[in-house]
């Protein structure tokens, strides 16, 4: 009676072995990648286009808080042409904020429109010395930071350079003239009394230039 001889089990190859290897770091590496993955909803917070800086909604979330900060703080153009000429410091410390170029006031201005130029309207208003001259910018164009620097509240560090801190300030402007202009013919200003309530940078004691947050025509 014969027998089949016994064979020893053949032991896989090099080759194998590195192949059976290889797809077991291939399977922990995937299993890795995958524990390390969030999913992350369109739209969602988390969502890197969300988290990208919008000048436009800067603008349109601000604007609303600068005007009511603005509107409470304003003091009456008259009473501050005369705290200016006693003491300009104390002024500029009592009623502005501070910024590197000149402190940012508010004022309330009542009095009357007059002739257009460069995007301002001159205005002559009740107790005010008549060297002052008072401008009012009405657009289209509208220069300047004051809008962005007049609370104190924002501020260069909030920003990842310079170039979104201008823009931060642009989308202020315009904000602005949204809600100021919208409906105001500036062309047809001069002659129209008014009351404004706005900001401007004191540098020049005689010369305001008032960027406005509200005009109300009589």
């Amino acid at each position: 009676m014969s027998t089949s001889p016994d064979y020893p089990a053949s032991k896989p190859s090099s080759g194998n072995r590195g192949l059976l290897v290889s797809a077991a770091l291939a399977v922990i590496v995937v299993a890795a990648i995958a524990f390390d993955t969030a999913v992350v909803r369109i739209g969602s917070e988390n969502d890197v286009r969300q988290q990208a800086f919008s000048p436009e909604t800067f603008g349109a979330e601000q604007f609303p808080k600068i005007k009511a900060n603005v509107e409470e703080r304003a003091i009456a153009a008259a009473d501050l042409a005369a705290a200016i000429a006693a003491d300009k410091k104390a002024a500029a410390e009592k009623y502005g904020t501070a910024t590197s170029t000149g402190p940012v006031i508010p004022v309330t201005l009542t009095g009357v429109f007059g002739a257009r130029k460069s995007n301002t309207n001159e205005m002559k208003i009740d107790g005010l010395p008549p060297e002052t001259v008072v401008r009012v910018q009405t657009g289209p164009a509208v220069n300047g930071t004051d809008l962005r620097d007049a609370t104190g509240t924002i501020e260069f560090g909030q920003f990842t350079n310079q170039i979104q801190y201008q823009d931060a300030g642009s989308a202020i402007n315009n904000e602005m003239k949204k809600s100021v202009f919208a409906g105001l013919d500036a062309d047809a200003l001069d002659g129209k009394q008014a009351t404004v309530v706005g900001v401007f940078k004191l540098i020049n004691p005689k010369n305001w230039l008032v960027t406005p947050v509200k005009v109300e025509l009589k």
